[in-house]
Formats: structure tokens, C-alpha cells, sequence
């Protein structure tokens, strides 16, 4: 898992790429990062589904495709990511490690 930090930057690049995800709404917001057409972004959520089904979290599906070319770039061969407000998680993971996320978060 990446540092508070750098996510922190990497969740301001990510909204200056795409305003609509520095809503107040989002600020909290796990942000689960994929594309259309990609099945591990599918299975992945599945599992945030089935997170949801034990633990209120509130997720954000943000397509690569819309991000600026720099950051689709620098995410076309890890996603699915997650990154919630202070942490990275890159798959594969599990609903334990999910449940882990809530711990160091």
C-alpha cells in the first residue's frame, strides 16, 4: 500500500484531471480506478459489493479512459486500483484485504 502522501497526490492530480471528483460528496469516497471491458475491474467490483453487504463504505467508479493521457497511461497496466483518502491498494486483493483498508485508513 502506498503512503498517505502520495496518495494524496495522486488523488489531487486526479481531480484536477477530472473537477467532478473534488465534489464534497467524493472527498471521503473510496475511489476504485478502471475501464470498461476489463474483467479484473469487474471481479474487483464484485468484491466491493460484497464488502458493502458487511460495511457501509461509499465508492466511486472512476474510468481511466477519462482521466488525462498521463494518468490513463500510468494506469493501464495495474488497474483495478483502489484508492481510498489515504491509501493505495493495487489488486489482485481480497474482501480481507478491503476490510484491512478500514483499519489503516
Amino acid at each position: 500500500m502506498a503512503n498517505d502522501n502520495t496518495v494524496a497526490m495522486l488523488r489531487a492530480r486526479m481531480i484536477a484531471a477530472s473537477p467532478n471528483l473534488g465534489t464534497a460528496d467524493n472527498q471521503n469516497k473510496w475511489w476504485l480506478l478502471g475501464t470498461s471491458g476489463c474483467h479484473l475491474c469487474d471481479i474487483a467490483e464484485q468484491l466491493l459489493a460484497q464488502f458493502q453487504a458487511v460495511q457501509p463504505i461509499r465508492y466511486q467508479h472512476v474510468d481511466i479512459a477519462d482521466c488525462d493521457e498521463a494518468l490513463m497511461m500510468e494506469f493501464a497496466t495495474m488497474i483495478p486500483v483502489i484508492l481510498t483518502p489515504s491509501k493505495r491498494l493495487n489488486y489482485p486483493f481480497s474482501v480481507l484485504d478491503l476490510q484491512r483498508l478500514l483499519i489503516v485508513s
